[in-house]
């Protein structure tokens, strides 16, 4: 039985981390997988968005598999940690955005693999933290690194340091999660939101996506011309014309991806 469960409703998708007796622990496998879907996905002309969730009622991925990791040596555990990152590189490089669903706890390599989507959407039942150090290591993940891009150093230091997990509507006071529902409404908000993106225009998605991320690690000047070549890109292609006549015929423009 899969680790990850694809499910392909166009103009959407659902992966779904499918180990609900180890609350959707990470290992090995499950990281394979979905380098292997997040590939396949993203070069599938019928999908414009994904939620990523997990399976059952109680965890969106508890972390990595701790009975794996107990006996790794140091080698091991650099390309388990490698494994980790690349998933988390294809999901922020993917064309499409991701959706993180977070069904219950996301912690350790949960928590992070929820940062490396476009955004996170949590059940107010959701439980959100970076414990690893009560495991005496550190996020392997990228969790160090994405945690203080959205809630800033000095709170990432904090939280990975203490390894304090906290709750939905404190995880969104602070930025790390950016929209609690009730839980119950947790899936359809995410399908709202994912259609409502399938809906524009692909390849300006595509492109604020790829802007916004690469423009995160350099000079805002630099940002900046990053921002107007890629805006004036788009000019020409089907979708740019598609759009501003819709917009002046008042009328729903009809979006190809080209």
């Amino acid at each position: 039985m899969p680790v990850l469960h694809v499910d392909r409703q166009d103009p959407i998708a659902v992966f779904t981390l499918n180990r609900p007796d180890k609350l959707n622990a990470l290992n090995e496998e499950v990281f394979r997988e979905m380098l292997e879907a997040i590939d396949a996905i993203d070069r599938t002309a019928g999908v414009r968005a994904v939620i990523v969730t997990g399976a059952g009622d109680k965890a969106f991925a508890a972390g990595a598999d701790i009975a794996a990791m107990t006996e790794m040596s140091s080698a091991e555990a650099k390309r388990f940690a490698d494994l980790g990152h690349r998933v988390g590189t294809a999901l922020e490089s993917a064309r499409i955005p991701f959706i993180a669903a977070v069904n219950g706890f996301a912690l350790g390599g949960g928590c992070e693999l929820a940062m490396a989507c476009d955004f996170i959407y949590a059940s107010d039942k959701a439980k959100i933290g970076q414990p690893e150090v009560n495991l005496g290591v550190v996020p392997g993940f990228g969790g160090t690194q994405r945690l203080s891009r959205r809630v800033g150093a000095g709170r990432a230091r904090e939280l990975c340091m203490t390894g304090e997990i906290l709750g939905a509507e404190a995880a969104l006071r602070i930025g790390w999660v950016d929209a609690v529902v009730p839980h119950d409404q947790l899936r359809a908000h995410a399908e709202r939101v994912a259609h409502t993106i399938a809906s524009k225009a692909p390849l300006a998605i595509a492109a604020i996506k790829r802007t916004i991320v690469r423009g995160q690690d350099v000079a805002l000047s630099t940002a900046n011309e990053l921002e107007a070549a890629t805006f004036a890109s788009l000019f020409g292609t089907h979708d740019q014309r598609e759009g501003m006549r819709a917009f002046i015929e008042k009328r729903p423009p009809q979006f190809t991806g080209s």
